[in-house]
């Protein structure tokens, strides 16, 4: 019986083992576990293609050569877009004054009066790092479905018109792709709080 009893324990010894190794080493793969504040499910991001404010049709590969901060939208959006914009410029610059570079992208979902030297314009006012991406409905289309964004244009008045649209922002890693979102809700300190988290554990 003394014999049944050392092995049982030994068996549960090393059951728990397994379990604990299993749970920790889960975690232990992920090295941004204790930057993140969200989940998703399934893929998020991947590649695109773009055109740049000087007309150059560009992929997700010459954009994202660090970490990057990418928000999709439209310039002539009257208040969410440009406050959303500069938020995510603010955090960049607090985190350029710790030492830490990211690049602010903005990519329009408005690319029939989202040309590239508008985004172009738009980019450069609101960063002077900021690249600003458009393209044909196509490519613009495929590049928000990646990122699984929502857009949809209301009816042309006379030329004008307004742009329905998700607002959050993507971190997106060199050669890693996709690793959080964030809501409009977060100021700039916090947000360059929380990106920082990111950075500092490439």
């Amino acid at each position: 019986m003394k014999i049944i009893a050392i092995a049982a324990a030994a068996v549960a010894v090393v059951f728990l083992g397994v379990i604990g190794w299993m749970t920790l080493g889960g975690q232990g793969d992920d090295k941004y576990a204790q930057c993140r504040s969200s989940t998703v499910a399934g893929e998020l991001g991947g590649p695109f293609e773009l055109v740049n404010g000087a007309g150059e049709t560009v992929t997700d590969k010459d954009v994202i050569t660090e970490p990057t901060l990418i928000y999709f939208g439209y310039t002539y959006c009257p208040d969410v877009c440009p406050l959303d914009v500069d938020r995510n410029a603010a955090a960049v610059e607090i985190m350029e004054e710790r030492g830490q570079s990211v690049t602010p992208v903005f990519i329009s979902i408005d690319p029939k009066r989202d040309t590239p030297d508008v985004v172009g314009e738009f980019a450069e006012v609101m960063h002077p790092r900021m690249i600003g991406l458009t393209g044909t409905p196509e490519q613009v289309k495929a590049a928000s479905q990646a990122y699984r964004t929502y857009y949809k244009a209301h009816p042309d008045v006379d030329g004008e018109y307004l742009v329905d649209h998700s607002t959050f922002s993507y971190l997106v890693m060199p050669d890693e792709g996709f690793v959080e979102y964030f809501r409009r809700e977060v100021p700039p300190q916090e947000l360059a709080d929380k990106i920082g988290c990111f950075v500092d554990n490439v």
